[in-house]
């Protein structure tokens, strides 16, 4: 299979270098000079297993680079969602009137919707990973867990199922863990579930999810985040799946109406075993400086929906407002650093605006 891989991040590198390494014809979007280090050194693997150097990966410094020089059975996003409107772009103008099909690796809700809009619901698939992996320098990853998980579903019953099998079967080859699922809202809701906890809150008071998680009453928030989320997925029609080893049809019930402090340990194990020491995403985009974030498809993501079925989410609106808030100024996130209180007060003002008590 000849496979683009628009995005040479964690998740690109990963899946780019499987790929590879299974004997697939991979070429790797990335920024000019990292395409160049992995032109040069190919892409370097680092798992329970030992260093992999993966040398048979091609890399291109632009995706109308790519798509000028061949044709591809697939192509993969795995850019952040806030670069998914830049990459859908070059996308469609470099490939013409004939793009290739595309899978979505990405975290958070809406970038399927988009690609569809743009190449037609049939053209696209979309996939989770939920196995954590770190960037160690450019084309250099670290997979802390290595059970190389992920699951697959076709956006629309339009997506032929050729090409859901052929996709199956690349990623299998791989080494890949594949699941395949029949609702892909479901799959991907389920995923936001998993991205949501210790993610927003983190950032915002600048603290590791082991800080975070070790104090009640901002477990307690990530509790009342997650019931909201779950109350949203339940008016829109969305069922949670099981995922990445959660039982999440099993647990979604007794997330909404056991005791808090039943809750927290269960909780507690979630965030500190799902991420494998790594600081959460959006801890990383506002803490390195960048002027995007993507709490937009995550926190963000259940605030639309929720306004979409009238299902109210305040502590959800809270967490995506202030973070957003945080991005050009400093100052502000030097006042919210370890604030509990401050967070806190944030959330009973927008609990107040929404009517709660």
């Amino acid at each position: 299979m000849k496979v683009l891989i628009i995005g040479a991040g964690a998740i690109g590198c990963l899946v780019g270098g499987k790929l590879a390494q299974a004997g697939h014809e991979v070429t790797l979007v990335a920024r000019p000079g990292t395409a160049g280090i992995i032109r040069q050194q190919g892409i370097e693997l680092h798992d329970s297993r030992g260093q992999h150097r993966i040398t048979s990966v091609a890399a291109a410094g632009s995706i109308s680079a790519a798509l000028h020089v061949a044709a591809y059975d697939l192509a993969v996003l795995t850019v952040k969602s806030y670069d998914t409107a830049a990459a859908l772009n070059e996308f469609v103008q470099a490939a013409g009137g004939a793009p290739p099909p595309i899978l979505s690796l990405q975290n958070g809700v809406g970038n399927e919707e988009a690609l569809a809009a743009a190449l037609g619901s049939a053209n696209v698939l979309a996939g989770v990973i939920t196995t954590p992996v770190s960037v160690l320098g450019p084309g250099a990853i670290q997979v802390d867990k290595p059970a190389y998980t992920l699951g697959l579903s076709p956006w629309h019953a339009d997506v032929p199922a050729s090409l859901v099998d052929a996709t199956q079967s690349a990623l299998t080859e791989a080494g890949f863990n594949v699941k395949r699922f029949a609702a892909a809202q479901s799959m991907k809701w389920t995923k936001l579930l998993m991205n949501m906890v210790g993610n927003a809150a983190c950032a915002i008071l600048d603290m590791t999810p082991a800080q975070e998680m070790a104090e009640d009453v901002l477990v307690d928030l990530e509790i009342d985040a997650w019931r909201e989320a779950l109350d949203v997925m339940q008016a829109a029609g969305i069922h949670p799946a099981n995922l990445g080893g959660y039982p999440f049809r099993l647990l979604a019930p007794l997330i909404r109406m056991l005791p808090k402090p039943l809750l927290r340990s269960a909780l507690r194990a979630k965030a500190g075993g799902a991420r494998g020491g790594k600081m959460p995403s959006l801890h990383i985009d506002l803490h390195s400086g960048r002027k995007q974030n993507e709490v937009a498809w995550l926190n963000g993501a259940v605030v639309k929906k929720g306004e979409e079925v009238g299902v109210r989410t305040p502590i959800n609106r809270m967490l995506t407002d202030v973070l957003f808030g945080m991005i050009d100024d400093g100052g502000r996130r030097a006042r919210w650093r370890h604030n509990h209180a401050r967070i806190l007060l944030a959330a009973e003002e927008y609990r107040s605006r929404s009517g709660y008590r």
